[in-house]
């Protein structure tokens, strides 16, 4: 028994806890009494025992039933208060550590018993004397996740899930991005959650008495990244080596992909994100597969998508930028509607609502569509051209809807020794890189970042939906990275990223397929960027910046072919970006109607 263990043992010997709690003004009906049973053992297919507490109304009955699956532990910052208004508000709710966390058994190796243990979670509490059989789940990030995974069982008696922040293809919308290692991220979220305690301090490493060689920003640099984890932990983290090992999406990840099997979850689902969190893919894609894809049609048909200006998280303001009060929306209000309408059957007006919520960034405002794409959008080339080198913010770079008159071509140098920094963009949870739409000008003062500006846009432009760019370049060596950014340019030159993606160039045909370049070859490159929505105004410009860096939220790509985290050398890479010509350069922009 753990000293968690021992400490709920204790805790559990005062029996059943009463809890009276007078809410604050609009957080739950007034004087609501609750009940907390502690340290409830929730038994697994294979024996092992997982451990959750029951936060419950006062008065005994049957009451629908919330569940949250968690790593981080029951008693993590804000969860206690989050499950007392729920059941304020009516429910039972099942907060449990996940396997191998905390206080309960097994063995921790993220991912991978999400599924099953999900499934049989569910089961338990439906009956349970506290339920009436109708069980919906929440929580969001690695949270959000586990909701998939249990939801893909197709439980019995799982009647709604509420995913937010959440991946829903663990290799190619958290592992990885195009291919490219999300280095600062894995790291820190991976190393520190070792199997064998509970959890390291996070980013200690950080701290101010940590020795040099071990600062975040110095560990990152180490080479090669397969026994990184040595070096900061001091010990193998197994989970962490594997993620390395598998670096193309195969069988290993497709086991465990969401997107593998939305055919198979029946019930209506709900993804919320922000335009800037990590996993935005993941909520958009989470909406699309049940859309499309769901294993109901009541699943396709109720599926529900929305998206804020946010981070992990919603906000009115982040990443330096204010989006107005009206950015903000309460989390916990989002789920208690949804959870009402499909647990307790209460007309609130859910379904008379467009099933897409979207925060246009730009104009500052909220709007409902009828889908993923806006249906009518217009697909919309935006080339690259140039009248001089492009070199920076000071060069020649142009952008342009007509077509180049002919070709050519920009050339600079990547230096993985010296990676062009990360600066904001879709990243979270306390990595050393500050993420949102934070200001490039900086970075695009840089001789290795190509910069392509639009002109003065005379009246609005508003998109909302998947970019893509179309990338006509070439290196010299076996392999490399191509790193994009959609950029909004302010009239006082404020230049705020709004889209973002990376392509490791191996990874062209497919990120299951992994093939070596021909230097020297030039390649048409598709590379994904994230969703967006934005109304580039009046006054503003729109920009492309290219490169092949984005450190340390993406590790560096060495240039030498070999295998993830196999290399402890770098070479130089000259690279070549080609525009105009039969196959122009361009990033398709999703064009919709003005707000």
């Amino acid at each position: 028994m753990n000293r968690f263990q021992k400490v709920r043992l204790f805790l559990c010997l005062a029996g059943l806890f009463i809890i009276r709690i007078q809410e604050a003004a609009g957080s739950g009906p007034s004087g609501n009494e609750i009940r907390i049973e502690r340290h409830k053992a929730v038994p697994m297919r294979d024996g092992t025992i997982l451990y959750a507490d029951v936060y419950l109304p006062a008065k005994p009955g049957r009451y629908p039933t919330i569940i949250t699956r968690t790593p981080y532990g029951l008693q993590r910052d804000g969860v206690h208060q989050t499950m007392i208004r729920f059941a304020q508000h009516g429910y039972a709710v099942v907060v449990q550590d996940v396997r191998g966390r905390y206080e309960s058994e097994g063995k921790w190796e993220p991912f991978r018993d999400e599924a099953k243990d999900g499934y049989d979670t569910i089961e338990w509490a439906a009956a349970q004397p506290f339920s009436n059989g109708k069980v919906a789940t929440q929580g969001g990030s690695y949270l959000g996740h586990n909701q998939w995974q249990a939801a893909s069982q197709a439980p019995p008696h799982l009647v709604a899930a509420f995913p937010s922040l959440a991946s829903t293809n663990i290799y190619a919308n958290w592992l990885t991005m195009g291919g490219a290692f999300r280095l600062s991220f894995n790291y820190g979220w991976g190393v520190v959650r070792m199997p064998d305690r509970i959890m390291l301090p996070q980013y200690w490493h950080s701290a101010e008495y940590a020795p040099e060689e071990l600062k975040y920003e110095n560990i990152l640099m180490h080479l090669p990244l397969k026994d990184g984890d040595l070096k900061s932990a001091g010990s193998v983290v197994q989970h962490y080596r594997d993620w390395i090992a598998h670096e193309s999406y195969d069988d290993y990840w497709k086991e465990i992909s969401d997107e593998e099997r939305f055919d198979r979850i029946k019930v209506p689902t709900y993804s919320s994100g922000g335009w800037f969190d990590i996993f935005v893919m993941g909520t958009i894609n989470g909406y699309v597969g049940m859309r499309n894809k769901g294993g109901t049609p009541q699943a396709r048909k109720e599926a529900r998508l929305i998206i804020g200006p946010w981070g992990h998280g919603p906000s009115k303001s982040f990443g330096g930028v204010d989006f107005t009060d009206d950015a903000y929306i309460s989390q916990f209000d989002m789920e208690l509607r949804f959870y009402d309408y499909h647990l307790k059957g209460i007309k609130n007006g859910l379904e008379k609502e467009k099933p897409v919520k979207l925060f246009y960034m730009g104009a500052n405002k909220w709007r409902e569509e009828d889908d993923w794409p806006v249906p009518g959008t217009r697909f919309t080339p935006l080339y690259l051209d140039a009248e001089r080198p492009a070199n920076s913010v000071r060069g020649g770079g142009l952008l342009s809807f007509q077509k180049p008159g002919k070709p050519g071509s920009d050339q600079y140098r990547y230096d993985p020794s010296s990676p062009v920094p990360t600066t904001g963009g879709n990243n979270c949870c306390g990595t050393p890189t500050p993420s949102g739409p934070r200001d490039q000008r900086p970075l695009e003062q840089r001789e290795d970042v190509l910069v392509y500006t639009g002109d003065f846009l005379e009246k609005p432009l508003t998109i909302a939906g998947p970019v893509k760019m179309k990338l006509q370049a070439a290196t010299d060596g076996p392999d490399t990275d191509w790193m994009i950014k959609l950029v909004d340019v302010h009239p006082n030159g404020f230049a705020m990223p709004v889209s973002e993606g990376i392509l490791r160039a191996r990874f062209r045909e497919g990120l299951d397929k992994m093939k070596l370049l021909k230097p020297g070859e030039v390649y048409e490159y598709e590379i994904e960027m994230t969703g967006t929505a934005n109304v580039f105004k009046p006054g503003h410009r729109i920009r492309i910046d290219i490169t092949s860096s984005n450190f340390p939220q993406f590790d560096r790509n060495p240039n030498t072919g070999e295998p993830l985290g196999s290399s402890a050398r770098i070479r130089v890479a000259n690279q070549t970006i080609h525009y105009g010509g039969p196959k122009p350069s361009h990033v398709l922009l999703p064009v919709v109607n003005d707000l």
